[in-house]
């Protein structure tokens, strides 16, 4: 396929705050395991303004948090409090069914900060759907900088370097910023490549020039190699095409409709297990399903 370019949707997630979505979108429904992509903020959050992602649940995926700026306090059915921050990354694997919140930490409400970043899902292999949840935290990501060139890989193999994050399947995910003039070349190997650029303007070398808020799909097995024009900061992704046909609603993704109804039967019911210490939920929505294939 040819080069696919466009710009995320900006959707309002309440109290003001709002994500640019640019997966699943009707240009492209899914990047390799990647089957969601929000551009968090950037938000100024002061006052009592907040963060506050009320506990919700996930089925069949993987939630890969990854901040640019702020903080964010996540909790879990496992029991799990972990902060994040700047350069780390939450790995969420949600299996056969978890529930999270989101939300500011309470040192850091009621003054000034911001807040911006990622959040991917990554499709769990089909006979990983219903592993047992389970969450992991890094904070000592590998890093390389050379040339003008500075990359810090998050899921995955890639520039020659190696994630611990436990992502089951193949993938890459880094965070690259480059100087003005600098280049590099994403890894050819995958089916499926893409790249959204956080700021600044980056180009291709053989042409194509992308500004700050794109997202944008490589051709398969063709060469992409990058330069910051004059300087970008990127999110490169890409992986093997899903084996099999995804479907998508509300929280969940899974490769059974049957297991996606389920699942909204069983939190509307309240038989997923709870967040300790968290007593409010997001309830599920009043529309019923409305399918998205995931080729």
């Amino acid at each position: 396929m040819a080069e696919i370019r466009w710009r995320p949707k900006v959707r309002e997630l309440g109290d003001g705050f709002t994500v640019r979505r640019a997966l699943p979108s009707v240009e492209c429904r899914a990047v390799g395991p990647f089957v969601f992509f929000d551009h968090m903020g950037p938000a100024t959050l002061s006052g009592e303004r907040a963060l506050d992602v009320r506990p919700h649940p996930h089925i069949g995926l993987a939630t890969v948090t990854y901040l640019f700026e702020g903080e964010i306090l996540h909790r879990d059915s496992l029991g799990t409090v972990q902060p994040i921050r700047p350069g780390e990354v939450n790995w969420m694997t949600a299996g056969r069914g978890i529930v999270h919140s989101e939300r500011t930490p309470a040192e850091l409400r009621g003054i000034e900060s911001r807040l911006s970043g990622i959040q991917t899902w990554i499709a769990l292999p089909v006979a990983n759907e219903e592993d047992e949840p389970a969450f992991s935290h890094h904070e000592s990501l590998p890093t390389l900088t050379e040339d003008g060139v500075h990359i810090r890989l998050v899921l995955g193999d890639a520039f020659g370097l190696s994630s611990p994050v436990p992502t089951i399947s193949p993938m890459f995910y880094a965070d690259v910023q480059l100087s003005a003039g600098r280049g590099v070349t994403l890894p050819s190997a995958p089916d499926e490549r893409a790249m959204y650029v956080v700021e600044g303007t980056v180009e291709r070398e053989g042409g194509g020039r992308f500004e700050a808020g794109e997202f944008v799909v490589f051709e398969r097995a063709v060469e992409a190699r990058l330069r910051g024009a004059p300087g970008a900061r990127v999110m490169v992704l890409g992986g093997p095409q899903l084996e099999q046909p995804r479907f998508v609603w509300w929280n969940f993704v899974s490769s059974s409709k049957g297991r996606i109804e389920r699942a909204a039967a069983e939190w509307r019911e309240g038989r997923f297990a709870p967040v300790p210490g968290e007593h409010e939920f997001i309830p599920l929505p009043e529309q019923g399903p409305r399918w998205v294939d995931y080729p």
